[in-house]
């Protein structure tokens, strides 16, 4: 594989990205893959983890670019977060699609709230030039969601140990930990309480998810709240019943990864994940 610096126009800014082509021996397939980077990170990615992928991808005959979007890494701009990258995913793919011609679509690639942002421009575009996306561990993080979250996979499992009732009798609990407790139980109900008002992030992310018609891998961490929070909420949102279930999303969780894949082993498990959808599913 090789691989190349490239600048492309933003709205009045150039952004920086790095592409990673097939060497010329190796057959180059007709769909690409743009990562997606999630804040606040840039095209590195933590432990490298975006340039390895990026590089296995290409050498199994994948273009892939990885960018800064506006005001990460080397691309200047006002700051920004996941919520405002629509026109930096557009001009992305305008700009893969240009450096390789024999490219006809791209597959969005995003971790946190790469993943998030992905299919916010999804809802926000409806693209038709995206063949796929590929999701890891999606943030949908709120109050209520964060809070849920540590009453079912901490706080659940403190009150059914012994030494946390003999350490609440002995007065070692003190108020404000049950404080914090109570306030969390009331944010966690709050998650499953149905609000009237304008559209959230999460929910515009569901409504991305199901307009789009084609493939989607989804990866989740075991050790991860961050997973945790998507499976949770997507389990008790009224806007994403039955679109982790659907006949185009394939489901796969590696127990022991954490957040970022930050073990060669689960970094490499992904990427193997990667490359088998691409294969079958693009």
């Amino acid at each position: 594989m090789k691989e190349s610096v490239l600048r492309f126009d933003c709205e009045g800014e150039s952004l920086v990205g790095i592409l990673a082509e097939p060497a010329a021996e190796v057959p180059s397939a007709e769909v690409g893959v743009l990562i997606i980077v999630g804040g606040p990170q840039y095209r590195v990615g933590s432990h490298r983890q975006f340039t390895l992928l990026a590089r296995d991808l290409a050498q199994q005959g994948y273009p892939a670019l990885r960018f800064d979007y506006r005001s990460m890494g080397d691309s200047p701009g006002e700051a920004r977060d996941f919520l405002g990258v629509d026109a930096d995913i557009r001009c992305a793919i305008d700009a893969l699609l240009a450096a390789r011609p024999g490219l006809r679509r791209v597959v969005l690639w995003g971790l946190c709230d790469a993943a998030s942002a992905a299919l916010l421009y999804l809802d926000a575009t409806h693209d038709a030039r995206v063949a796929g996306v590929a999701l890891l561990n999606p943030w949908v993080r709120s109050a209520a969601t964060l809070a849920q979250t540590h009453v079912k996979h901490y706080y659940w499992r403190r009150l059914r140990e012994k030494a946390f009732w003999l350490k609440l009798l002995k007065g070692g609990v003190g108020m404000k930990a049950l404080t914090t407790l109570t306030r969390n139980l009331k944010l966690a109900r709050g998650a499953r309480t149905s609000q009237s008002g304008p559209r959230s992030y999460q929910d515009r992310m569901a409504d991305g998810l199901r307009s789009f018609a084609g493939p989607v891998l989804l990866v989740l961490s075991g050790d991860d709240y961050t997973a945790r929070e998507f499976r949770l909420h997507a389990e008790a949102s009224t806007a994403w019943t039955g679109l982790l279930t659907g006949p185009t999303l394939t489901l796969n969780e590696l127990q022991t990864a954490d957040h970022t894949f930050s073990t060669l082993a689960d970094q490499a498990e992904q990427s193997r994940l990667c490359l088998a959808w691409l294969k079958s599913s693009c």
